[in-house]
Formats: C-alpha cells, sequence, structure tokens
C-alpha cells in the first residue's frame, strides 16, 4: 500500500489527537476557506466483501490468507434472538480486524483518490484528514471544493458507499468570517476562527458542545449507578475518567471547555454522594476538604503548542 499520509485511525504512531493536531497546523495558517465535511452511510455494515478482497489481491500473495479473510468475513453473528446471522456485507462488529480492513477500504476508495486525481486535478490548495470513516477536505478554491462535493457520491458509490446527505455539506470557512462563527465538528473537536486574548484573529478549537453534553450525561449516569461505591474506590474510578478525559480533550486553548466538564463532576458528584442514604452527608465545605483528602484530578492542559507548532 502507498504510503499516504492524511490517514491516522488504526496505524503505528498515530491516532485521533495527532489527526487533531496536524489538522489545526494545517488550517491555521488561513490558506484553506472552504471544507467539505461528509459522513458515510452505515460505513462498517456496507463494506463490499468482493471489493475488499480484490483490493487485498493486489498487495497479498497469499491464496490461504486470502481464503482465511473470506472466512472471517462471512462469520455469523449472534443476534438479539440467539440466531446466527451470516452478513452480504461489512464486517463483523468487534473483530479485532475488522477496523484494519476498513482501512485498506477506505485508503482505495478514498485517499488515494485524493491524493492522485483530487488534488493534482485542484486549482488551489487541498488537504484531506481522516480518522477511520470520520474526514474532514479543506479546499482554498470554491470551484475545488464544489467539484470534490459534486464527485465524492459518485466516487464512493464506486465501492458501494453512500453518503449521507444531511450530514455532508460545503462550508465557508475563512479568517474574515468570525462574526460569522462559522465551525465544523471533527473528532469530538469544533473548529472555527475567532479572536485569541490579545485580539488577533485566530483559529481555535475546544470541545464540541454535542460531546461535552454527552460527556456531562454519561458521567451522570455512572455516578448514579456507582454511587454506593466505597468513597475512595469510588474518586479512584472518577481520577482515571478525568485522566482519560484529559488526555484527549487538554489541548492548548480548550482550557475552559475543560474546566466546564470538571465543574458538572463536581456538581453531579456533590448531587450522588448526598443520595447515598436519607442524611444529606456533605454540605459544601465538607465536600471540598473530600476532594482535597482524596486528590480529586483537577483540570489540566497535557499538550501544549511548540515554537513549530506541533505540542504534545
Amino acid at each position: 500500500m502507498s504510503r499516504i499520509f492524511c490517514s491516522y485511525g488504526y496505524r503505528p504512531s498515530t491516532g485521533a489527537t495527532l489527526a487533531v493536531e496536524d489538522m489545526y497546523k494545517e488550517l491555521r495558517c488561513g490558506r484553506y476557506h472552504y471544507i467539505v465535511e461528509a459522513d458515510i452511510k452505515g460505513f462498517f455494515d456496507n463494506i463490499d466483501h468482493d471489493i475488499l478482497v480484490d483490493m487485498l489481491n493486489q498487495r497479498i500473495d497469499d491464496k490461504s490468507f486470502i481464503r482465511l479473510i473470506r472466512k472471517w468475513l462471512k462469520a455469523g453473528i449472534l443476534d438479539t434472538d440467539d440466531k446466527v446471522i451470516s452478513p452480504a456485507t461489512g464486517t463483523p462488529q468487534g473483530g479485532i480486524v475488522s477496523p484494519v480492513l476498513a482501512n485498506i477500504y477506505l485508503h482505495y476508495a478514498l485517499d488515494m483518490w485524493f491524493e492522485q486525481i483530487v488534488k493534482p486535478h485542484s486549482v488551489g490548495r487541498a488537504y484531506l484528514c481522516r480518522y477511520a470513516d470520520d474526514f474532514v477536505c479543506a479546499f482554498s478554491n470554491k470551484c475545488d471544493a464544489e467539484r470534490f462535493y459534486n464527485e465524492l457520491g459518485r466516487r464512493l458509490a464506486m465501492f458501494n458507499l453512500q453518503l449521507a446527505e444531511n450530514k455532508t455539506n460545503i462550508i465557508r470557512f475563512s479568517q474574515s468570517l468570525t462574526k460569522d462563527k462559522t465551525h465544523f465538528d471533527f473528532l469530538g473537536f469544533e473548529f472555527r476562527w475567532g479572536k485569541s486574548r490579545s485580539g488577533r484573529i485566530a483559529l481555535m478549537r475546544r470541545t464540541s458542545p454535542k460531546k461535552l453534553r454527552k460527556a456531562i450525561a454519561n458521567f451522570a449516569k455512572w455516578c448514579k449507578d456507582n454511587r454506593n461505591l466505597g468513597i475512595s474506590i469510588l474518586f479512584g474510578e472518577i481520577n482515571r475518567k478525568l485522566r482519560g478525559y484529559y488526555n484527549y480533550y487538554g489541548l492548548a486553548g480548550n482550557s475552559k471547555a475543560v474546566g466546564t466538564f470538571f465543574y458538572w463532576v463536581k456538581v453531579i458528584l456533590f448531587k450522588w454522594l448526598n443520595r447515598r442514604s436519607q442524611k444529606k452527608s456533605y454540605n459544601w465545605q465538607a465536600f471540598n476538604d473530600l476532594m482535597k483528602h482524596l486528590n480529586l484530578v483537577k483540570p489540566r492542559i497535557i499538550r501544549r503548542p511548540t515554537q513549530f507548532g506541533l505540542g504534545f
């Protein structure tokens, strides 16, 4: 498989955080003015087995291995009614090889087409960033963005894939539109142009409001279900969740959103600790003392920008 640097999912030494960092670095120079965001409808359920095997045959000269892949793709799935379903398309959910095969499928269906056809035929700059089936394309020229937008559906149809029309659109994304508050979401982050504390125009990224609300709701449900754990065990579990959250969302410029999540963690935790029994256990002073004693992990920025704009 040819080396293409737009894909970050299921590859060594890459990941979602690196995809977000690289996209931020690429867009903040202001050379791109149009964003095409797209969503593939039921991607993992609609991968064509024959097309996928043809892709594998281009690089793998091992018939036994290919037969094994075919058998694995046809492996039955046990549904809720205890019936085994043999899928005609898609990769088995939960299979350890499914993400790799799905990545190969989009490498040929999207990545190579973009690098070898779309970019060379674009008037201006063109950029693709993809993690699994989640991808965003940026263009400096409007006609290039519109041409790609019009051709994308036909290209994916060649591989029996279909775009979700309500989630696929062109967005004007330029430094001159800071007052319009245009934005797009990618891998849980919202990208938008705004003004820094010094008053300069800058590319902003923050936790997507939708993802933030979902994270708070998920924590509220978890806290309700686990409020009767021992205090030290409960705080240990919460600290693990907070560290994971900070490790992903703790990017430079996102401290406000990270702080908002921590605020609601405290509010929710205070609420459910006081419902462990019929008697109210804590006031805010006692609760704050408990947080200090058990060392509830406070918000922190994990990755800061370096002078080269990479930041880890």
